[in-house]
């Protein structure tokens, strides 16, 4: 059981009134909220140590780069990586994709074909699609039922020989399904493809064993897991990171440098040309030590309570649709009333205090496949309560009585 109250505590923002209402924030898929260690971590970096890392010999240079490398560490040990060096330092989802995507230009070619499922974010489509535009080679699209899961039977049928790379959300954005990645995995291996999972919607809500999965990429963002903005990771496997040309050329991933030619770095620091995030990654592990020291299944069991709680109660409002109603989902509702735009009850309910998403969630495909203009997104978090639901659906229906 969770200590609510004391978790809620621990998150400073929690205690803000907007609009005069006390702060009801349901924008967990976007972004989390940060708990007071993570900024504590942030201003001690700051305020202590702030120096450049990898490239000193003096004292404050040298912590940094400790603190970096222990970061690391703390991912790799939460991913359950083999090697910490597998563990790239990115500035979040979607430049680790990108770093795999230009990678694979070498790879591919005229006449193969790359998949992708109907559910990704619009970081999961757009690279693949350069990718494809560059080299000649098709994008494959697994479709998606009403219910809002993909058609695994299509899949098998899309998977051949000429497959090279399959790319998946563990868990779309938009709707909070969960995808079977396990079966995705295994039927790509089987032909020789390659596995991208997009986690960055799953590791708030779950803890994924990258060896257990046997996945090639696996990427996600500090920020949706209680830590700051601009710094997450690409897990690669290692014969993968190895066989991939750099992403950017710069400092701190050369070996040796001359006009006439330069040799590169060994992992993790090939993929990590510049000067990172540093205090970022260093924010990352404190993060992740946080959430550990609550306990995923904890999460996760409550986060599902919630789910079912406002499920129940929004959908006693008349009218109200929700979309994305697969038997296994994360704490993610997307919903419209009626014929009311969603833009207008996002902000009449901000008026009230309450915080969540409204439009196409880059998702175009899925608001497409339904044809509707977009969603309003309710998404929780382990420090939310049923006590906002039940604000936030009051709020719903205020809203719904004002448009009608």
């Amino acid at each position: 059981m969770l200590d609510i109250n004391k978790i809620r505590a621990d998150f400073p923002i929690l205690k803000r009134e907007v609009n005069g209402k006390p702060l009801v924030y349901f924008d967990n898929a976007a972004t989390s909220q940060t708990p007071q260690v993570v900024i504590d971590a942030i201003v001690d970096y700051y305020s202590n140590y702030n120096s450049n890392i990898h490239r000193g010999v003096h004292t404050l240079s040298q912590e940094a780069t400790d603190a970096y490398e222990v970061a690391r560490k703390k991912v790799q040990a939460h991913f359950n990586a083999k090697h910490d060096y597998e563990m790239i330092l990115t500035a979040g989802t979607t430049h680790a994709i990108n770093i795999v995507a230009t990678g694979f230009t070498q790879f591919v070619t005229k006449g193969d074909e790359i998949i992708v499922s109907a559910l990704e974010h619009h970081s999961n489509i757009v690279p693949w699609q350069m990718l494809c535009e560059r080299t000649g080679a098709e994008l494959k699209v697994i479709p998606m039922n009403e219910e809002g899961s993909l058609q695994m039977d299509v899949y098998e049928t899309l998977v051949s020989k000429k497959t090279k790379l399959v790319f998946m959300n563990h868990v779309s954005n938009a709707l909070g399904t969960v995808n079977p990645i396990d079966f995705v995995i295994k039927k790509a291996h089987a032909v020789g493809a390659a596995v991208l999972i997009d986690g960055a919607q799953a590791t708030p809500h779950m803890k994924p064993d990258v060896q257990a999965l046997d996945v090639d990429f696996y990427v996600a963002s500090a920020h949706k897991l209680c830590g700051p903005t601009g710094v997450g990771l690409l897990y690669g496997k290692e014969e993968w990171l190895n066989k991939l040309p750099p992403y950017q050329g710069g400092g701190d991933m050369i070996d040796q440098v001359t006009f006439e030619k330069t040799t590169y770095a060994g992992l993790p620091f090939k993929f990590e040309a510049g000067t990172p995030n540093i205090c970022g990654g260093i924010a990352f592990g404190v993060a992740l030590d946080y959430m550990n020291s609550i306990g995923f299944e904890n999460i996760a069991t409550y986060e599902k309570e919630l789910l079912d709680y406002a499920t129940n109660a929004l959908k006693q409002i008349e009218g109200l649709r929700i979309y994305g109603e697969a038997d296994e989902k994360t704490a993610v509702i997307s919903f419209n009333v009626g014929t009311i735009h969603p833009y207008d009850i996002g902000t009449i309910v901000d008026k009230l205090g309450i915080a969540v998403r409204t439009g196409h969630h880059c998702a175009q495909p899925i608001m497409n496949f339904y044809n509707i203009p977009g969603t309003v997104r309710a998404s929780f978090a382990f420090y939310n309560t049923k006590d906002e639901i039940d604000i936030f659906v009051e709020a719903v229906k205020r809203a719904v009585m004002m448009l009608s």
